[in-house]
């Protein structure tokens, strides 16, 4: 199961370490990742030497002493960054996040015995081979989750390994034992507790799971993610019936299906997530007993701007994402002249975007309705595709006159000539006028022959 490929930087730390009598290993997701047969983003060493001890063992080296009251000091080697950290115990947790106090100790089972769970608690040495005192290995290839001692106290410790532990299961397809699972749920309220863009950051982390493994995660600790700051919405979907012969599922299981469906992209995820979270409050019934959720969108629009913005979400996701919330459920016929104006506004990726949130939504409808759908939004992406790659003008910034051609032929500086600007771009991106500098400066010569005699003019 898996092979490890230690870096070279960071086996000569380890043996600088043992080399001075230090016992010293990787430990944590990078012995994880290498038995599942993935390249780590990080290794983590650690060592029975103490920080000051350290720092006398890598004389000569650069080092950083980044947390030393933690006891970890940063190695820079061959270019990069690589965090050594000694063998500790922690103390109490009273903020239900960071050891109030730690220990330093001599044995790494004692360093391995605070870790979350028993996949993170394994070390790897290149002569020694794996040590797992934990049974971490085991779990792994029944692809178990499973706290390291008593799962309650785990997460009382440190409320965010709820959140570490539903990522994992996810992006590992691990499935919580039992016990572990339940003190998920138990403790939940301790979430709050925490800072919200502690918690953003593993959401963010967890949307982006592969969809297959996500959707049951989703399911089984949905009640989680409706505790975390803004994420209230959630709260009226399991067991929402949409009540409308488009869809089949409960507004949960809809959602569910939705984000598993998009791309695992941050602003695609977040949006199908959020993307019906107004519809409880736009619910109207017709005479034939239908529900309809008119203005759902921009409602939903509303509710993920509170909780991204409660989240702390950097500025520039939570505008993506409103903007796609917003227009998700935009009906706009399959023409060349609105894949133009919709290129011009969005811009490529955005509205390759908002394709793939629509198709995503579709995917989670009720199954007799999503042929035409999915028709309507392949003739989009054919459109889309075919004004990219004919490079139509679809802003101020492509159309063959500027305003120093219009300020030529009469135009007064001002309101008046950036409005014939836009007027000649409509009639472009219509597909009413060609892009060409003789043609636009004969309509725009035009428009300011017939302002002159008009007492309206440009209106």
């Amino acid at each position: 199961m898996g092979s490890f490929a230690l870096p070279a930087p960071a086996a000569a730390i380890l043996d600088r370490l043992e080399g001075a009598g230090y016992e010293a290993w990787a430990v944590g997701g990078c012995v994880r990742d290498s038995l599942l047969g993935l390249c780590p983003q990080d290794w983590d060493l650690c060592t029975a030497a103490k920080p000051e001890e350290m720092q006398r063992v890598f004389s000569g080296w650069k080092v950083i002493p980044t947390g030393l009251r933690h006891g970890t000091v940063t190695v820079h080697l061959a270019g990069q960054n690589w965090e050594v950290t000694s063998y500790r115990a922690d103390g109490s947790y009273s903020d239900h996040r960071r050891p109030d106090s730690v220990r330093f100790v001599h044995r790494v089972e004692e360093d391995l015995a605070r870790r979350d769970f028993t996949v993170n608690a394994m070390a790897w040495h290149p002569r020694r081979g794996l040590f797992d005192p934990m049974g971490g290995r085991a779990d792994l290839e029944s692809r178990v989750l499973r706290c390291v001692g008593e799962p309650g106290r785990r997460f009382d410790e440190d409320a965010l390994r709820i959140l570490r532990g539903i990522r994992f299961a996810a992006w590992y397809g691990l499935s919580p034992e039992k016990e572990t699972a339940a003190a998920i749920h138990h403790g939940k309220e301790t979430l709050k507790l925490v800072a919200p863009e502690r918690c953003m950051a593993e959401l963010r982390r967890l949307l982006c799971a592969p969809g297959a493994q996500l959707a049951p995660v989703l399911e089984q600790f949905w009640d989680v993610l409706a505790v975390l700051p803004g994420l209230d919405c959630l709260e009226r979907m399991p067991g929402y019936d949409q009540g409308n012969p488009h869809h089949h599922l409960d507004l949960r299981g809809h959602t569910i299906q939705a984000v598993a469906s998009v791309p695992p992209r941050e602003p695609l995820r977040l949006a199908a997530l959020l993307h019906d979270s107004g519809k409880p409050a736009c619910r109207t019934v017709d005479k034939e007993g239908i529900a309809h959720y008119y203005g759902h969108a921009k409602e939903s629009a509303r509710l993920a701007e509170r909780a991204l913005k409660r989240l702390r979400s950097p500025g520039e996701l939570r505008r993506q994402v409103v903007q796609l919330v917003e227009l998700h459920d935009l009906w706009v016929p399959p023409t060349l002249p609105s894949a133009r104006r919709w290129l011009g506004r969005l811009g490529e990726q955005a509205l390759r975007d908002l394709l793939a949130l629509e198709r995503g939504d579709t995917l989670a409808h009720a199954p007799a309705c999503q042929p035409p759908r999915l028709a309507r939004l392949a003739q989009w992406e054919a459109l889309l595709d075919q004004v990219v790659g004919e490079g139509d003008c679809l802003s101020l910034r492509d159309l063959a006159v500027k305003g120093e051609d219009l300020l030529a032929l009469g135009f007064a500086a001002g309101p008046e000539l950036g409005a014939t600007l836009r007027h000649l771009l409509e009639e472009v991106v219509e597909g009413r006028l060609e892009n060409h500098r003789e043609v636009l400066l004969a309509a725009a010569k035009e428009r300011l022959e017939g302002a002159r005699s008009s007492p309206y003019p440009f209106l």
